[in-house]
């Protein structure tokens, strides 16, 4: 088929390759404006999809706007038979919803109608969620909100971080899209209408979510720094006042007496803390302000704690 395929971040990449390497015929490439980074912001970082494509040899277009008509325009010359979308940034109008002649897909890392959204990686596991995965829609003007063509769910590791998950689901996406591709192209495809009243939402993240609160229960907090990373990151002071990032963490199945917030052992396995459930929360890897990420039991070693 002749397809036009809309993506921005590393999560879409995996589409992308994959229909290419299935023989369908990718027209274009429409990706988000590149970023200005650097420390004077003077040099524009290209979007992951935008190179995976121009190492295709594919055309990419990057509007700033989708409603002003000059999207439109383009993609009435690319003419493509179906647009596939994962992971743009964008809502689509409806006017270019409507104009490839087999519609336009998405590819969702969750199972919907749960995790309508922007993060709905990182919400499942910071919701403590077991199971998650990747569906494929229909896309409609309701967000996310179209109809299902196909779902390929996955557990959770209890440990399992969320730049992990990410990667793994940006892969199951990959072979689940060329799958609703094929059916597609043979009118194979199904529709499933999502249960509306069974819908939640996966809201964008913030840096508001990263102060450790040690009140909460252990696991809730190991919810936490699972689902923050790779950004915002947890954070927290308890260790030496200053605020330092918390990059990954365990349960040792640990209870005490200690009030929440206070350090009960810090040596090689790491640093424990107490937390509001009574049980305690090992802290394997951080940040401490101006330095690298390291070990805990390497930050010991320069950074001693009277316990």
């Amino acid at each position: 088929m002749r397809i036009v395929f809309m993506g921005t971040p590393e999560f879409a990449v995996p589409s992308l390759e994959a229909l290419a390497c299935a023989g369908h015929l990718v027209a274009g490439v429409f990706s988000q404006p590149d970023k200005p980074v650097g420390r004077h912001q003077n040099r524009l970082q290209p979007t992951p999809v935008k190179e995976r494509a121009q190492a295709r040899g594919i055309p990419v277009y990057q509007p700033e706007k989708l409603r002003d008509g000059a999207a439109l325009a383009i993609l009435r010359e690319l003419a493509p038979e179906l647009i596939v979308v994962a992971a743009y940034g964008r809502i689509l109008p409806d006017d270019i919803l409507a104009l490839p002649p087999k519609g336009c897909i998405n590819v969702h890392s969750s199972l919907l109608p749960k995790y309508r959204g922007a993060a709905p990686i990182n919400r499942a596991i910071l919701n403590g969620e077991q199971e998650t995965g990747v569906t494929i829609m229909h896309m409609a003007s309701e967000l996310d909100g179209g109809d299902i063509i196909l779902q390929r769910s996955t557990l959770i590791d209890p440990d399992e971080q969320a730049d992990t998950l990410y990667s793994r689901l940006a892969e199951m996406g990959g072979e689940l899209v060329v799958e609703a591709a094929a059916r597609i192209e043979a009118g194979t495809a199904g529709r499933v209408p999502q249960d509306q009243e069974k819908a939640t939402f996966a809201p964008m993240l913030s840096k508001e979510l990263s102060p450790i609160d040690w009140t909460r229960p252990a696991r809730e907090i190991h919810n936490q720094i699972r689902g923050l990373m790779p950004w915002p990151v947890a954070s927290t002071g308890v260790i030496s006042g200053e605020t330092m990032k918390i990059y990954r963490s365990a349960l040792p199945g640990q209870s005490t007496g200690a009030a929440p917030g206070k350090i009960v052992a810090a040596g090689k396995q790491g640093i424990d803390v107490a937390c509001g459930d009574g049980q305690v929360l090992r802290i394997l890897e951080l940040q401490p302000p101006g330095k690298k990420r390291m070990a805990a039991a390497a930050y010991l070693s320069g950074n001693p704690i009277q316990v």
